[in-house]
């Protein structure tokens, strides 16, 4: 079932929807999609179909509306649908119904089709006979995060625009801006760890500070704070972790790995926050230069230890050195993939610790 476009910008509590881009400026971390959208409007030249792909979260349905009031149309002629939960024929069916009556307002009408994946057989070929004669006024953008489940004769009639995961450093930046923008101060370090649990999506990052923020009486954000509130791994445990590998402590090493399963902690997140801070060490061993700027990134309490770490010569030991940042990069890879979700890490102990 269609149903018309709402804008919640500005007017919500919940931060993903109230610091949503609203126009072009706003976008961060999808350059090479804004401007082929805006040299296209500048040179008129406006398909009828697009097709947004990406993971979750990366400003798909953000851009299609920017995009929708950028060719000057009003709201009464902006249609989103959840394919979701509108998924059959005659949800399609009333679509090309619809399509054929003219705007009330504007030159254009756009159907924003999201999650159009989840789409039945039949009413793919229903909305394909639309795609292939669309009247003049009639724009579909459709949206997705599984491109390779849309038949190819949909694909292409569509002009395709692939989404990328904003990077950790775009993340963290947009921590920073909305916290600022809300009254909320932040520890060092807290910035990157909650860009590192939003998992590459901008409204997965924002709902994590949300419920952080929802969590803090004083408006000052601790790394403690997220680690109790998150239930991410604490940094003393991947502290320990280091640290007994860098000493090696095979044995100890394992007891953490044994102590995060305990406590329920994702082996993705775990070792993710391990590699973090073992690359911290390497960067530290091979540019002290760096130091003021990698200070910045963790809490005093993290700085002390990885700068012993990045120091100390240990006899008969290989201590964090690159061959141990490229098995834990292995193990990340195959963590998810493994029967044992933490045995790609306790191979790396094994194997690795001497």
């Amino acid at each position: 079932m269609s149903k018309k476009s709402t804008e919640n910008n500005g007017n919500s509590s919940v931060l993903y929807r109230k610091h949503r881009p609203y126009d072009w400026s706003d976008v961060i971390g999808q350059d090479h999609i804004v401007s082929v959208l805006e040299n296209s409007l500048k040179l008129k030249r406006i398909a009828h179909a697009y097709l947004f792909s990406g993971s979750r979260g990366t400003g798909k349905t953000s851009i299609a509306r920017i995009f929708a009031r950028a060719l000057e149309v009003s709201d009464n002629d902006v249609y989103e649908i959840d394919a979701a939960s509108n998924r059959g024929i005659d949800d399609i069916r009333e679509i090309r119904d619809g399509v054929n009556v003219l705007p009330f307002e504007s030159i254009y009408k756009v159907y924003i089709i999201d999650e159009v994946h989840m789409l039945t057989k039949e009413a793919f070929n229903a909305l394909l006979k639309t795609l292939e004669e669309p009247p003049a006024h009639a724009i579909f953008i459709l949206a997705t995060t599984e491109t390779e489940k849309i038949p190819e004769t949909v694909v292409s009639r569509c002009q395709v625009f692939a989404f990328k995961k904003p990077t950790r450093d775009i993340l963290k930046t947009l921590v920073v801006k909305v916290a600022k923008k809300e009254g909320y101060s932040l520890e060092a370090g807290t910035s990157e760890l909650i860009a590192l649990l939003g998992d590459g999506s901008f409204r997965d990052t924002l709902g994590i500070l949300q419920k952080v923020m929802s969590n803090t009486e004083d408006k000052k954000i601790s790394i403690k704070e997220i680690e109790m509130i998150t239930g991410a791994p604490k940094g003393s445990l991947v502290n320990d972790f280091i640290v007994a590998l860098a000493h090696g402590e095979k044995e100890k090493a394992l007891s953490v790995i044994s102590q995060a399963r305990e406590d329920n902690i994702s082996m993705k997140t775990f070792i993710s926050l391990v590699l973090e801070k073992v690359r911290l060490v390497l960067l530290l061993k091979n540019a002290p230069a760096l130091a003021k700027t990698l200070k910045e990134q963790v809490s005093e309490d993290d700085w002390k230890i990885l700068d012993i770490l990045a120091t100390e010569k240990i006899e008969g030991k290989n201590g964090i050195d690159s061959k141990l940042l490229l098995e834990l990069l292995n193990a990340y890879d195959m963590t998810g993939k493994a029967y044992i979700e933490s045995l790609p890490l306790e191979m790396v102990v094994v194997e690795v610790v001497k």
